[in-house]
């Protein structure tokens, strides 16, 4: 593969054009591989993988579109492979280098993620799917459907990360991720609504187990993935985070794009909106502030709309890793069920100590906890 110097990360937004291109050739595949998962066939699977990996080794790449392209067709490989009980590197380990420089390249993780599996993915006939299955495409779809209001949620952090409730700005640019996360919520609605439980735990999850590259295990493209932490961060998980919570994003920033990696890193200590916002209120004289008054509504409204995307989230979950169902113990992304407990806990904490209600609350999703210090 040739290297290239410069860096464009505005390719990763060009999802269009990364759909449009097929580098190693792997359109008139997709019905085959289907069908060879269907039955567990892993001769035709590794003799595959041989092939896209001799098409990396003398692919010259033109662009970084080109190289999440290429990425994206032999992740659709490596899950299949694994899902069978074979290691890639291990049935094929000529591919292991060129998956490094791969993802050395996109400055990413060596294989496919969340956003090969979804946004960069074709549709119709040209898209990678390691079934027949329609639930799998309704299921990519509804992820397809959340990466931009999620993309945008970055830019609108980031601005408010600079500015206090006090400032006119503040509650309408809550609002904005209020109406981000509500996309998220419909798209959620829509996944408990036509993707059974069963078909999610027996079927798709198998595919998306963690490969070994160069000694490291790396995740499947799970939609756990999804970085819905791009609002909590700035809204209150910088400073009021709990240790599980933040250790299960230490792990999945990762597989994010460089930019929301970055910005992971320069907000992940910084002053929260909530705890600018608690000072206010705790003022006196800020405290009558209509500008403060309007961003505590806001952000209470916010808190509100993640608190039930991650209620849908949590029920969606208990039913696909109930024991009657499940294969494995912990969810696609590499976290127990009960960490989305816990996160929808703290959700429902901050949201009281926005509104200043007793910690004893009870909560019958949730049960009792502390507001968060």
């Amino acid at each position: 593969m040739t290297q290239i110097l410069e860096f464009n990360q505005s390719s990763f937004y060009e999802t269009t054009a990364i759909q449009a291109l097929d580098p190693l050739l792997l359109d008139g595949s997709v019905v085959s591989i289907q069908q060879a998962n269907a039955h567990g066939d892993k001769r035709f699977l590794t003799q595959l993988l041989v092939q896209l990996s001799s098409s990396l080794a003398n692919l010259e790449l033109g662009s970084e579109a080109a190289a999440l392209a290429a990425m994206r067709d032999v992740g659709i490989v490596l899950g299949s492979l694994k899902r069978h009980g074979l290691e890639p590197i291990s049935a094929v380990p000529q591919i292991e280098p060129l998956l490094a420089q791969l993802g050395e390249f996109c400055a990413m993780v060596p294989r496919d993620t969340v956003l090969h599996y979804t946004s960069w993915n074709p549709d119709g006939p040209r898209r990678r799917a390691y079934t027949d299955d329609a639930q799998e495409r309704l299921l990519q779809a509804a992820v397809v459907k959340v990466f931009p209001s999620l993309s945008a949620s970055l830019c609108i952090s980031e601005w408010l990360r600079d500015i206090g409730p006090q400032d006119a700005r503040c509650a309408p640019l809550v609002d904005s991720l209020h109406d981000l996360a509500t996309v998220m919520v419909d798209s959620i609605d829509g996944v408990v609504k036509d993707v059974s439980p069963v078909f999610f735990a027996r079927t798709l999850r198998p595919y998306f187990e963690d490969i070994n590259i160069r000694g490291r295990a790396y995740l499947g493209p799970a939609a756990a993935q999804a970085p819905l932490w791009l609002i909590d961060l700035c809204i209150w998980a910088s400073d009021r985070s709990s240790e599980g919570y933040r250790g299960f994003l230490d792990a999945s920033v990762p597989y994010c794009l460089p930019s929301w990696r970055s910005y992971y890193e320069q907000l992940g200590t910084r002053e929260s909106l909530v705890s600018r916002l608690r000072r206010c209120l705790e003022n006196p004289e800020a405290a009558q502030d209509h500008n403060v008054l309007r961003s505590a509504a806001s952000v209470a409204r916010l808190l509100r709309m993640l608190k039930t995307f991650r209620g849908r989230h949590l029920g969606l979950a208990r039913k696909a890793y109930a024991p009657e169902v499940r294969l494995y113990d912990e969810g696609s992304g590499g976290a127990p069920i009960a960490l989305l407990q816990e996160i929808l806990d703290l959700t429902l904490q901050i949201e009281r100590f926005v509104l200043n209600k007793p910690s004893s609350a009870h909560s019958p999703a949730t049960g009792e906890a502390e507001a968060p210090r």
